[in-house]
Formats: structure tokens, C-alpha cells, sequence
């Protein structure tokens, strides 16, 4: 049986993401945020011992090495990784709080659960945005958000000139825009839902492709995107 860890899974894309794995017969860890959010626990009781509720906070460097631990007792080894955890503001220093979370988070998981990965499928993924395109920058807001994609893009490239030659496949996704809980609560606006794009995550995630040597983000629609 395959594996995934998926972070941010208690709502949104993430928790929509879980679902796919699970209906697909996956075994998934579930990275676990928010203890009082009920629907991993409804989850894990549709589906048992194939869902694993992981506590986990990207932005805490002690954090993500306790969930390294906990998946590594638990799996001989993780297939495939998805870095959905991702804030759109936060108090105090919202530049510095989405940095840590944005981008960050996913680079203290791949560093974390990289000896976990080298013994499976070895397949790196990362939820992003158009808002961190440089070539295609139009927003004039929300500046927090937009510089830490962009720095998420520039880390996952600089890990796949690192990694993709030891044989790790990328997958860097575009969602488009999801009426999910980036801003705290259940968004009123949006052109998806976070099951119709995590619907499209899931096939590009898994699907294997030729040209597997160019990093590309891709859309909601198949669509490729400059960063």
C-alpha cells in the first residue's frame, strides 16, 4: 500500500486531498493542526487504520521532527509528501508569520522526512499560487502572501536542482481560486470548491510524466504558469 503525508489537513484542500488518497486505497498521514476541528476524526472513522492523524505545526522546526518520528514508527517508508499548510495572514508580523509557514514549513518537511522518502516513491509536492509569479505579478495587495509563495517557489526550485537528480519527482500546484479557509473562516468567494481542485492535485500528483527533468506549476485546469 502506497503512503502520503498531507499537511494542513484538517479543512479545506488539505482535508479534501486526505480524502482522495483515502478513496484510492492509500494509507495516509494526516498533518494535524487544529484539535478542535472535528472532520479527521469523522474521517478516520470511515476509513480506521488506513488514516493516521499526525499533530503537526509546519511553522515549528521541534514540531515536524516529533511528526517525523511518529510516521517513521508507524511506516518502513513515505511515498509521496504534499505541502498543503499555508496561512494568508496572521497577527503581529504577517510578513515574517506567513514566511515561517509558507514557505518555510515545507522545507523543514522535506528536510525532515527525507531519509522516510528515500526507500519509497520519492514524490515532493507543493500547493502554491499564481500570487507568488514574478513574470505574471498583477495583485496590489496582500503582500505577506504573495512574497512567501514566491520564496516558496524559489525553494522547491532550488530542491529539485538538489534532489531531482537523486531520482524525486515535483509537482508544484496552482489551486486557483478555492472557497477554502485561508483567511480563518469558510470563504463566500471563489471558482472552486477545495474538492474540485484537490480532485485535479490528485491525478497530477500520482500521474507519472515524461518530462519529469523541468520543474513546472501547473494549474487547476492543466494549465502551466511562469514563476
Amino acid at each position: 500500500m502506497k503512503s502520503a503525508l498531507i499537511t494542513g489537513a484538517d479543512r479545506g484542500i488539505g482535508f479534501a486531498l486526505c480524502r482522495c488518497f483515502l478513496e484510492n486505497g492509500w494509507q495516509v498521514f494526516a498533518g494535524r493542526f487544529m484539535k478542535d476541528w472535528t472532520e479527521l476524526d469523522e474521517l478516520k472513522s470511515a476509513y480506521g487504520g488506513r488514516l493516521s492523524l499526525v499533530e503537526l505545526d509546519v511553522g515549528s522546526g521541534e514540531s515536524v521532527r516529533r511528526a517525523a518520528d511518529a510516521v517513521g514508527r508507524q511506516a518502513a517508508c513515505l511515498d509521496l509528501l504534499v505541502n498543503c499548510a499555508g496561512i494568508s495572514h496572521c497577527g503581529g508580523d504577517a510578513t515574517a508569520g506567513c514566511l515561517n509557514v509558507n514557505a518555510l514549513g515545507p522545507v523543514r518537511m522535506v528536510e525532515a522526512f527525507l531519509p522516510l522518502m528515500e526507500g519509497g516513491e520519492k514524490v515532493l509536492c507543493f500547493v502554491s499560487s499564481e500570487a507568488g509569479s514574478i513574470t505574471l505579478a498583477h495583485r496590489d495587495g496582500g503582500v505577506p502572501y504573495c512574497v512567501s509563495k514566491t520564496c516558496l517557489n524559489m525553494a522547491v526550485r532550488l530542491m529539485f536542482e538538489r534532489l531531482q537528480p537523486r531520482g524525486f519527482r515535483f509537482r508544484l500546484y496552482h489551486p486557483g481560486w478555492v472557497r477554502t479557509y485561508m483567511s480563518g473562516h469558510k470563504s463566500t468567494v471563489g471558482n472552486f470548491e477545495p474538492e474540485e481542485t484537490a480532485a485535479v492535485a490528485y491525478r497530477q500528483f500520482t500521474s507519472r510524466r515524461n518530462w519529469e527533468d523541468v520543474l513546472v506549476m501547473s494549474d487547476v485546469s492543466d494549465e502551466i504558469w511562469p514563476f
